[in-house]
């Protein structure tokens, strides 16, 4: 699984804390991280939690990444912001257990979670059970088993009514405000890793365009 991280400007010193506890975990489990930025408070490309959102948008619904890991100082902002978006389903997690829970019965694409709030002693060995809960194993099982169909079915079911109200995400790049689709995907890292990972055409060719890459096509 690709799994792209991505750190708003208000949390930014802690992407280096984030980062090691996310391949602390996932890479030996076999899961590729990618990390988008911000890296520092200083970088020259700055993220809101709106524009985490966007960039989960494009990164999920291009195929770049399979799941996304984000968050802002209380974790709402940026879950808010992804939930925007078509095709992404995020939740907002705090410790392991909620990780669990929304693996299990959400099984949603995308987590945001608090870096400022609640971010004390020893948090990275919070970060790293919460990600063990999510990376660890098959999600989409349910929780209790016992309502593991209708969990399924429900999630199915949500899948089609945010179809239904969102419109699709080429057509949110062409229509959302340019300036804050440039500053969203302005990232050192992001044309590397974007470009080497998407798959769908549309969004990866509109996205070119925004960024006004020469970029070799996939074999």
């Amino acid at each position: 699984m690709k799994i792209a991280l991505i750190t708003e400007n208000s949390q930014a010193a802690k992407n280096a804390i984030i980062h090691d506890a996310l391949t602390t975990v996932a890479e030996p489990l076999g899961h590729q991280v990618f990390n988008y930025g911000m890296y520092t408070a200083e970088d020259k490309a700055s993220l809101t939690y709106v524009m985490n959102g966007l960039l989960a948008g494009i990164l999920l619904n291009s195929g770049a990444a399979d799941f996304v890991v984000t968050g802002c100082g209380t974790g709402m902002g940026s879950m808010l912001a992804c939930n925007a978006m078509p095709g992404v389903f995020c939740g907002l997690v705090i410790d392991p257990t909620d990780a669990f829970l929304f693996g299990q019965i959400n099984d949603g694409n995308a987590i945001s979670m608090p870096y400022a709030k609640g971010f004390g002693w020893a948090a990275e060995l919070n970060l790293q059970d919460v990600y063990r809960k999510l990376f660890d194993g098959e999600r989409g099982l349910g929780y209790p088993k016992e309502r593991a169909e209708i969990m399924a079915k429900n999630r199915g079911i949500l899948k089609s009514l945010k179809a239904v109200t969102c419109k699709d995400m080429l057509t949110v790049l062409k229509e959302v405000d340019q300036d804050l689709l440039k500053a969203a995907v302005a990232g050192e890292k992001f044309q590397e890793y974007f470009f080497a990972n998407a798959t769908d055409e549309g969004i990866r060719d509109y996205i070119k365009g925004v960024v006004g890459a020469k970029v070799a096509e996939p074999a």
